[in-house]
């Protein structure tokens, strides 16, 4: 899954995304407002992790256009203004959760996962399909009750599209999901990673639409 990390404190800003990373999430990291208002006009999140004081563009003005425009992505308030009249002001402006500075990676994540499944309208902990069950926190997967070993990556694809069952995403939006801007990334990498899921969970329906993306179930 990929998460817009937008924080302006660079010792920070590394930590974080260094422990999301590991926890398996996809993460942009931008240093102003500005250049987060602009992601969020033209790019596709999962969720994003925003703190009040930037630079050339406050958080919450960021957040304000970002309803105005209808775009309902996840937000999650990282700030170390711990005042009840901000935290009100940021959950009012629209944010789904505030979590104030200093603060433990494992419940940012936590919370993270906590939003996506509030997203995909499903308030159980795990995803399941048939026999397929996927775990996002311990990053386990079963079939039939028998653990099967994916890649980081085949994980964070299986993820998504296993979140997305039944509608169609596309080849763009998974590349992102899974690389990233930065990544170099060969032009058939995604596909060797569906071989790949194919193989494992041979029983799993992934669909194919050729020119589209994929589809699972």
């Amino acid at each position: 899954m990929r998460v817009l990390l937008v924080e302006d404190d660079d010792l920070l800003g590394d930590g974080v995304r260094a422990g999301l990373t590991l926890g398996g999430w996809t993460v942009e990291w931008l240093r102003d407002g500005g250049s987060a208002a602009a992601a969020l006009t033209s790019d596709v999140f999962d969720a994003v992790v925003l703190d009040l004081g930037l630079p050339k563009k406050p958080g919450l003005a960021v957040l304000r256009e970002l309803r105005g425009r209808g775009n309902g992505v996840p937000v999650l308030i990282l700030s170390a203004r711990d005042a009840v009249g901000e935290r009100v002001a940021g959950l009012d402006a629209g944010a789904d959760d505030y979590l104030v500075k200093p603060f433990d990676l494992d419940e940012l994540g936590a919370r993270l996962r906590a939003l996506l499944r509030r997203a995909q309208g499903s308030a159980e902990p795990l995803l399941r399909f048939g026999d397929l069950a996927l775990d996002p926190a311990t990053r386990r997967v079963t079939l039939a009750g028998e653990t099967v070993e994916l890649g980081p990556r085949e994980f964070a694809l299986l993820h998504l599209l296993l979140g997305a069952a039944g509608r169609v995403v596309s080849r763009g939006r998974l590349m992102d999901s899974i690389y990233g801007w930065d990544a170099e990334v060969e032009s058939n990498a995604l596909e060797v990673h569906i071989h790949n899921l194919r193989k494992k969970l041979p029983s799993v329906p992934i669909r194919t639409l050729r020119g589209v993306g994929y589809q699972f179930g």
